[in-house]
């Protein structure tokens, strides 16, 4: 799905199926993961943010600082957006009284200025070479961004709109088809459908987060926040080791075959 490989230079992962799977997991876990600190904790929304803003600044620093493409510390730092952008949301929606309806238009209108200061600064916001500090500040500061709009949206969606956690499930996988759809038989820029992907799996991932953790009452599972958790990062971890196993023969044929 929305495949392009990157460049050799390019400290992002090739965008294939297992990257999408992948991506879904995480904001999966970036959901239990928050919940698991703001509510089973019982630490609060704006502790949580304090917490996992620190873990986002901390993982990103590290991220740009790399000279190439690390698996682990990529993932690392998605997982960093995803859990500072539940607790964000969260803060925003809840302490904040902002509501999702008011929480999701201010980060709509945030993740939009994102993406209009990165063109204007750079001329495109495609991720197939991300590999310049300055290219890579813009393209996390976007993911951030759009990460913590989907938790607000799937939040949105599943209470205030009563679509619940199973129908916004539905709801948004359906728009994650409509755009493999577009992927496949449109000429719609790709650029603008990874971007569209990319913000569309984070509320998606975030309604199964609650279906898994919510109360029965609600809804919900009402499994443990933090078997849950541990549980997605296992699967995300099998998966990020595995791609990378697949990349490294691929890239091995391809020397042989030059050979």
């Amino acid at each position: 799905m929305l495949t392009t490989r990157a460049d050799a230079l390019s400290k992002v992962p090739e965008i294939t199926l297992a990257f999408w799977v992948t991506k879904i997991l995480a904001t999966t876990l970036g959901e239990t993961g928050g919940d698991a600190v703001t509510m089973s904790m019982d630490l609060g929304y704006l502790v949580g943010t304090v917490i996992f803003s620190a873990t986002f600044l901390i993982a990103a620093y590290f991220q740009v600082s790399a000279k190439s493409y690390h698996p682990t510390l990529y993932w690392a730092t998605i997982i960093a957006t995803t859990t500072v952008g539940t607790t964000m949301a969260d803060f925003a929606d809840r302490s904040l009284g902002m509501g999702y309806a008011g929480g999701s238009t201010l980060l709509l209108i945030l993740l939009s200025g994102s993406f209009m200061v990165w063109y204007r600064a750079q001329g495109k916001i495609s991720t197939s070479a991300i590999s310049s500090p300055r290219t890579e500040m813009f393209y996390w500061v976007t993911i951030m961004f759009s990460q913590t709009l989907g938790t607000a949206l799937g939040d949105w969606m599943a209470d205030d709109a009563g679509f619940g956690y199973a129908g916004s499930a539905v709801l948004f996988g359906g728009m994650l088809l409509a755009i493999v759809a577009a992927y496949f038989w449109s000429q719609v820029s790709r650029t603008l459908l990874f971007w569209a992907a990319f913000i569309i799996t984070r509320p998606l991932g975030a309604v199964v987060g609650d279906f898994l953790d919510k109360p029965v009452s609600k809804g919900g599972l009402e499994l443990s926040r933090y078997s849950a958790s541990v549980a997605l990062l296992v699967a995300i971890a099998a998966l990020v080791y595995l791609s990378t196993l697949n990349s490294k023969r691929a890239a091995t044929v391809a020397l042989d075959s030059d050979g």
